[in-house]
């Protein structure tokens, strides 16, 4: 199962997506998570003190000059499209809880979609992760999508769009599933958060009609508690982690 998850920034998509990771390996599955957000919370929000400083794979320099053979930064420089990639999620995972993670940053410069060594072997990297690992993946992306190609993204099982009750979240949702329907990826399902009423729960079913939900996650004021205190949202909110495993189940089914 391969699984990538989106959304507006604030509207909880890592606090889902660490979720989502906790109940699939509570049900003995292996899995490899990968934090594709340039901003890189998902370490936290599964229990890696902040304290602890994980470097992203954008920025290694060195390993990146290595496989695309290149100096970063020369003007005009060839580099490596096919860099050598398989060794680097057993390399560079951290082990967390028996979970893997692999933190891969974000290229900043050149715009959306630039063709550079850093961006390359990142897009590199997630094909190999998604068309030939034999784990459960759990991508945690940006709402641009950056990390996923075509070819890439016509392998994910699912992209999963987190939303909240509210007009810019839905708006931020329609574009992301331009941006999936771009690159040929049509297997999406939203998951609505921060429900704070079956009101909620009924504005994003109306504005959102032709879209398939997955399901509901109410609104937790004890998900701050656990952030205040460093602990993974998944110790506090049990509610939402049960949430998330009957979406697993719908996920299955549908």
């Amino acid at each position: 199962m391969k699984i990538a998850v989106s959304g507006k920034g604030g509207v909880g998509k890592t606090t889902f997506a660490s979720f989502l990771i906790k109940a699939l390996c509570e049900e003995g599955k292996k899995v490899l998570a990968i934090d594709a957000d340039p901003d890189a919370n998902l370490a936290q929000a599964l229990g890696i003190k902040a304290d602890r400083r994980i470097v992203p794979i954008a920025e290694m320099k060195e390993l990146i000059e290595e496989r695309t053979e290149t100096k970063i930064g020369s003007m005009g420089s060839f580099f490596k499209l096919n860099p050598k990639v398989d060794d680097l999620p057993d390399r560079l995972s951290i082990r967390v809880n028996g979970i893997k993670l692999m933190v891969l940053g974000g290229v900043k410069k050149g715009g959306g979609g630039c063709i550079c060594p850093e961006s390359t072997l990142l897009k590199n990297l997630v094909r190999h992760i998604v068309l030939a690992r034999n784990e459960v993946i759990v991508l945690d992306m940006e709402a641009g999508l950056e990390h996923l190609g075509r070819g890439t993204a016509m392998a994910v099982d699912r992209l999963i769009v987190v939303v909240e009750p509210g007009r810019r979240s839905i708006e931020t949702a329609y574009h992301i599933q331009k941006l999936a329907d771009d690159i040929n990826l049509k297997k999406l399902s939203l998951v609505g958060n921060k429900i704070r009423s079956d009101k909620d729960r009924e504005f994003l079913l109306q504005e959102m009609s032709e879209f398939h939900f997955l399901g509901f996650i109410p609104f937790a004021p004890d998900i701050i508690e656990a952030d205040l205190e460093g602990l993974p949202p998944f110790v506090k909110d049990l509610a939402g982690l049960k949430a998330v495993k009957n979406m697993i189940r719908e996920l299955a089914d549908h």
